[in-house]
């Protein structure tokens, strides 16, 4: 079974961020960066590197991600780390997409569910911990307003028909078009309605 990325010392992650919004972006982030600059080198902070590396802010050398100057800038962070959630939480977010509006009970739960392990395992309280710690710096209203300015362009291919009418006068003329659009892949129902708005605002008009 999958194990979502964690730390057991849940409370050191929302310092740690802190401190990462506070400090200049790094050529890469490393333990002596996060020990000298951030001020967090002690042994339960340690397993904070790779857990930012399953959430996406950092390559596997270190080097920060477009996800980790985006967390440090204030309007886009809640966005980022929501962002960052799915990436890292993933197999939590495909059983339940709302998995961050659960109570803590049905969190856990669903944490079990995925991982399979038993309930009272340690494991599975500081995934839920973490996953926690996350959301408090999380926006996801925010990831989902920026979801919808992501939405890829159309591909639309228009096949050109003339129809002439009985009369043959040109004025009669019709055209039609017919409108192939390829969808992207998504589960999320927005995304579509922001496509299908998008057809009846540009395209089914009359004019």
């Amino acid at each position: 079974m999958a194990v979502p990325p964690f730390i057991n010392s849940t409370g050191l992650i929302g310092k740690i961020f802190e401190k990462i919004q506070q400090a200049k972006v790094p050529p890469r982030y490393t333990l002596d960066f996060q020990a000298t600059i951030l001020g967090y080198g002690s042994g339960s902070a340690k397993p904070f590197i790779p857990f930012l590396k399953r959430l996406g802010f950092i390559q596997s050398d270190g080097t920060p991600t477009e996800l980790y100057t985006r967390f440090r800038n204030a309007d886009s962070s809640g966005a980022a780390m929501a962002e960052a959630m799915r990436q890292g939480f993933s197999d939590i977010f495909q059983k339940n997409e709302f998995a961050h509006a659960l109570a803590d009970d049905k969190l856990k739960n669903l944490v079990v569910e995925v991982t399979g392990k038993e309930p009272s395992d340690g494991t599975v309280s500081a995934i839920v911990g973490s996953f926690k710690a996350c959301k408090q710096l999380a926006d996801f209203d925010a990831a989902s307003i920026v979801d919808k300015e992501k939405v890829p362009p159309l591909d639309v291919s228009k096949s050109l028909v003339r129809h002439e009418s009985k009369s043959g006068r040109l004025n009669d003329i019709r055209l039609a078009y017919t409108i192939n659009v390829n969808l992207p892949e998504t589960t999320d129902v927005n995304v579509y309605n922001a496509i299908f708005s998008a057809i009846r605002t540009n395209l089914l008009t009359d004019e």
